[in-house]
């Protein structure tokens, strides 16, 4: 596959890819892009701020300290950063507000992997279709006498779902039909970005990207970024969730050319609502997959590099 010689090996070399994410949260994605030989730029479109409804969710994870769930679902690594920040402002650690007995599920191996740093054991993350979806399927996909599908002495399972203000129903609306009663909160709010200073999430992780470490990579506005698309000079832009699917419609059009590449099913399918078309969709959200869609997305415009 070509793409495989992409990390440290120049494969996107010459190329310029536009990445609709914040500094502080696209690190690790302009760094692998690189690696690859490419030039990461920014365009920030999105970002992340505490629900003004703090109560409702110290609430619900006072009832999941207190054993009220048999579950705890957790859909992205913000709601992981939320969760942080509101357990540090009550002089707690996150993982003393999942007690022994509370099962966890996440929706892939990233998000797993910041649970498991923050002390969160997790029992169920799929490996495959790494999205709400691909949770849904194999919470289904239990044999009928598995734990996932029955709660305390054989009740339909409690399961607290935090989330954005901007999540689709699909993750609810799925659990809800192998059974579970699912109680979803406000997490966090998705906003444009910036977010208000004194309401952004800043809490950092035990694992990932720390809220304050910028990217290495230019920041562009949405000026500059519609100027670098008319001049020709982006060969690719990146969506990297259905909100910055949709903020990308709203703000650079027309994309000409330019490869317009997406981070899962999910946003390609938000693309495609919007009237957009994805050259390439990452299976993975990691960097390595962000870098080997879009280099499935350029390669058949990439006559004069090297062969792999």
């Amino acid at each position: 596959m070509p793409a495989a010689a992409a990390p440290g090996g120049g494969y996107l070399s010459g190329r310029r890819v536009l990445l609709t994410r914040s500094p502080d949260r696209a690190g690790a994605m302009a760094v692998a892009l690189a690696e690859a030989g490419a030039e990461p730029l920014l365009l920030p479109l999105i970002d992340f701020e505490r629900t003004p409804d703090q109560a409702s969710l110290a609430q619900a994870l006072s009832r999941l300290a207190g054993g009220g769930y048999d579950w705890l679902v957790v859909s992205s690594i913000t709601t992981v950063r939320a969760l942080k920040e509101l357990a540090a402002a009550q002089g707690m650690h996150l993982a003393s507000l999942v007690p022994e007995g509370v099962r966890v599920a996440t929706i892939g191996p990233s998000s797993r992997r910041v649970l498991e740093a923050e002390g969160i054991r997790v029992d169920l993350a799929p490996g495959g279709k790494q999205s709400a979806e691909g949770l849904v399927e194999l919470w289904g996909a239990g044999p009928a006498d598995d734990a996932v599908g029955t709660g305390s002495g054989g009740a339909a399972p409690r399961v607290l779902l935090p989330q954005s203000d901007l999540a689709a129903p699909t993750l609810a609306d799925g659990l809800r039909a192998h059974g579970c009663a699912v109680e979803t909160v406000v997490a966090y709010r998705t906003v444009d970005y910036p977010a208000a200073e004194a309401l952004r999430l800043t809490a950092e992780l035990a694992a990932g990207e720390p809220a304050g470490q910028a990217a290495p990579a230019v920041v562009l506005g949405p000026d500059e970024a519609n100027g670098e698309l008319a001049a020709g000079r982006l060969d690719a832009v990146v969506a990297a969730s259905p909100s910055a699917a949709q903020r990308i419609h709203a703000v650079l059009r027309p994309l000409g050319a330019t490869a317009l590449i997406a981070i899962g099913e999910p946003t390609a399918a938000e693309l495609r609502a919007l009237g957009l078309t994805a050259a390439a969709t990452a299976s993975t959200p990691t960097p390595r997959g962000i870098v080997d869609a879009v280099a499935r997305a350029l390669d058949s415009t990439r006559s004069d590099s090297p062969a792999p």
